[in-house]
This record gives C-alpha cells, structure tokens and sequence, in this order.
C-alpha cells in the first residue's frame, strides 16, 4: 500500500524544527516512505493514491504519556473533590464495579475521544480485573498503545479494591508475555502500581523489577500529586515520594511517574540522575486542586516531561489540545508572558510524550522511515488565526484549536479517522452501549 498527502504545510518537528510548504508526504505500508518537494516532483506518473488538502495542516500524532481508559464511563460523576476522596468515594468503587462488558464500553468510548482529538499514541493506566479487555480493544482500534492492569496489594480508603500481592504479579507477568509486543510493535506493556499508598514495597518492586524481562516496557505509576498523599508516604515511611520509590531502587528512565506537583530540591535531583519520566496532567491537577507542577524548572535542569490528560471524571475529557492550551497558559502568572511558549508545549504533546516512552526513533516526529502516525488539522477555520504565516501555526494548535479541528488520523499508515469521522467506531452505537452498561455497574456499586 503506498499513498500520498499534499497538504498545505507539514509541521515535521525534526531536529531542524522544519515547517514544509509545496510538499509531501509519501506512506508506503506503515511508515513515512518519503517526502517530496513539489517543485521537482512528477505528480502525473505518480503510481499510487493521492490526498489533496491544500487548507490542512500535516502534524506528528499527538502521544499522551498519561490516560485511564477504564474510567470514560465515570465523566461527571466524581466532580468537585480532591484526589483521596475521590478515589474513595467515586473512583475506586467505581472501578471495583466494572465486569468485562462495562469495561470495554469505557475502553471504546476512551479511545474514540483520544483518536478523534488526534492522539495516536497512548500510556494507559488499567483496573485491577479483567485487563485482557482493554488489550483486546487496543488492538482492535489501531491506537498504539502501552498498557498494564492497576497493581493494588493494599487499600485503606476502599479494602474492597485490592488484591493478593502474588496474585496480582502473576497476573502481570502473564499479561505481558501476552501483550507487551503485540501487533508488530504497536502494543506494549507497562507495568503500573497505582501509588505508594496502594501497594506494599513487594509490590512495587517487584513490578518494577519484572520490567527488565520485557525489553521496551516501562514502570508506570502516580507520585507527588496531593499533600494529603505526601503527607501520609511521610508518616509511614519518613521520606517523600520519590525519595522512597528511590530507596528501593524502583525509578529508572523507563519509569513514568503521572503528575510530580509537590517534590523537593533532593527529589528532583533524582529525577533527574534516574532520567526519571514526568507526565504532566495540568486539567487533572486543577480539577483535582491538587496543585501546579513545576514544569519550567523540570524543563530547565533537563527533566523529561510529556502531557496527558488523565481520566475522564478528573478532567473531564481527553483532549491533549486541552492539555497543551492549560499546560501553557497556568505557568505564565508563575513564571512570566514568555515561559513555556506554544512551541514548547506543542513538542511535549509529540515528540517529547515518543522520547518519554522511548519510541522517538518510530513515533513523534514526520520523518522518513518513522511510523506514519499523522494528522491533518484544519488550521483555516473562523475560530483560528487569520494570519498565513508559518510562525503562528503552533500559537494556533496550541491556543486557538479545539478538538473539531482534527481532521483526520493516521496510525502505521491506516486512516483511523477521516473527514472528521471515525472509521473505527459507530459513535452512536458505543454510546448507546456506555448508557447501558453504565446504568448496570451503578446497581453493582
């Protein structure tokens, strides 16, 4: 299958940092085959398909590092809390309730959102049963994706909600010889403990320790989100966060810590040394009122950072253009006009979030021989700006799009939205399904 795009630019996020006019992108099979100028290019005996977008954007995917598909189908019913209790009032009872058909119905709804707002890849965070469901609408959506069932031992806010420590490694470790891998590539595993105040210190390290058998997996879990949640890792352990993931040698470059709002100076020298990966959920972090991540300061001291937008009921939608126009706009009051600037945050939603999931040699950038994970964007509407000039196209991505400004998505070369329609889902029909299935998990709760 070879194809081409022509659209009207090509925002390629290369080394160069090059936006292409008058060009276009080759896809042959999964990958970008090449990339033409058009001034030299025989279009007329070109042999294959060809896209003309003279008014679309081409960009990289958008990758969250960050999502909970599981909880799609709890949006609007957790709202106006903060994080304890909310996980011990609507989340973790929630989830408790979930079988595998609701599960699914959320997983469906979840990955409809994140395609049709031009995520094409994903770090996902599961539930504690029943994970062979979310694998199995991974593959069949065509997302790339990582993710692993929620490791939970031990649970003070809801003991419903939890499991035997053996039964949940073994059960982790059997997925991922399952899964992590799985269509060519495009579906890994990432091990997940939920927090420290969810699992034992067997837990923990043993997940992370398991990692290590499954070459391009991470280590995926929350830290330093709630100074409640601080607090409490402080009296049981007597050290912060990420001091204690760090005293039991649970934190390298192939961990993924969502959120980091609260560390200390001590702390983020470890992050740093370990090459430690932060996912940075600015909507979840105000809805939550949990607090603002430092962001500019990890970026300053070379800190990987990447966005994701969480769960739907702490959100409450999937958007990572949501998540670009807060991630930029909270830090300004802070730390002036001029920080993180809508070219920065535009690489943290691409090929910063492939560099966090050590995927930036296939994924984040438009590039020959990487994976055609594109989108094209309609950066030409009334609520965009009217100023044709290169150096506005990440200020409009950033501040001024929404998610009905995606136009199409491509994911290893198949068209998984087009025309701003999804080609994987009914939308009608997998909202019918949540409404149904919804309905029975609240009479499970």
């Amino acid at each position: 299958m070879k194809y081409l795009i022509v659209p009207k630019n090509i925002v390629t996020n290369n080394s160069e940092d090059l936006i292409l006019s008058n060009h276009a992108v080759e896809i042959t099979d999964e990958r970008i085959s090449a990339i033409y100028d058009l001034k030299s290019f025989d279009k007329e005996n070109y042999e294959g398909e060809i896209y003309y977008y003279p008014d679309l954007t081409l960009i990289p995917g958008f990758v969250q590092t960050h999502i909970h598909l599981c909880q799609t189908l709890f949006r609007g019913l957790a709202d106006d809390l903060q994080l304890l209790d909310w996980l011990q009032y609507r989340i973790f009872p929630y989830e408790n309730a979930h079988d595998k058909n609701s599960l699914r119905a959320s997983v469906k709804v979840g990955i409809n959102e994140l395609l049709r707002g031009g995520t094409t890849c994903i770090l996902d965070m599961g539930t504690l049963r029943h994970q062979e469901a979310i694998f199995e609408e991974l593959i069949n959506s065509g997302i790339r994706a990582f993710a692993g069932n929620c490791l939970i031992d031990q649970n003070d806010l809801f003991p419903q909600f939890k499991s035997d420590t053996k039964e949940q490694i073994d059960y982790a470790y059997n997925l991922a010889k399952e899964f992590h891998n799985k269509e060519n590539g495009r579906i890994k595993f990432g091990f997940a403990p939920r927090f420290v105040l969810s699992c034992s210190e067997e837990l923990l390290k043993e997940s992370f320790n398991m990692k290590k058998d499954f070459v391009g997996s991470v280590y995926h879990t929350h830290s330093s989100e709630n100074k409640n949640e601080i607090a409490e890792v402080r009296k049981r352990f007597g050290k912060e966060n990420i001091e204690y993931f760090h005293s039991i040698n649970s934190i390298d470059d192939h961990s993924v810590f969502a959120h980091c709002i609260h560390t200390t100076k001590e702390e983020i020298g470890i992050m740093k040394e370990s090459g430690l990966r932060v996912a940075h959920c600015p909507s979840s972090n105000l809805k939550l009122a949990s607090g603002i991540a430092d962001i500019p300061r990890y970026l300053k001291v070379g800190i990987s950072v990447s966005l994701g937008a969480d769960g739907a009921p702490c959100n409450n939608n999937l958007s990572a253009i949501t998540e670009m126009r807060l991630a930029a706009l909270i830090q300004k009051p802070i730390h002036g006009a001029r920080s993180m600037d809508a070219k920065t945050v535009f690489k943290l939603a691409t090929i910063e979030g492939a560099k966090a999931l050590h995927l930036q040699n296939e994924t984040g950038s438009i590039e020959i021989g990487k994976k055609a994970d594109i989108v094209l964007i309609n950066l030409n509407s009334p609520f965009n700006s009217f100023v044709d000039d290169e150096k506005s196209i990440y200020s409009d991505i950033v501040y001024s799009s929404k998610i009905n400004n995606i136009h199409s998505v491509i994911v290893e070369g198949k068209w998984l939205v087009k025309d701003y329609q999804s080609l994987v889902y009914d939308e009608i029909e997998i909202v019918k399904e949540a409404n149904s299935e919804l309905k029975k998990l609240l009479k499970r709760v």
